[in-house]
């Protein structure tokens, strides 16, 4: 199953809150941990680290 839905970030902490105005779905904070990419149990949409991130943006 390929995701279509990436978003590329800087850091390993992100916040998601779907799509769709009020038909999307609660915000959530999402946490990397020792990964490069966390999927948002929600919607499905893939969060994943710039691998050209400075090391400092990795909260």
């Amino acid at each position: 199953m390929e995701n279509d839905d990436i978003v590329m970030v800087t850091s390993t902490r992100v916040m998601c809150e779907g799509s769709g105005g009020a038909l999307g779905h609660p915000r959530t904070y999402l946490d990397m941990g020792s990964d490069t990419s966390v999927t948002c149990k929600y919607c499905d949409r893939l969060f994943k680290l710039d691998p050209n991130a400075a090391p400092g943006d990795h909260h």
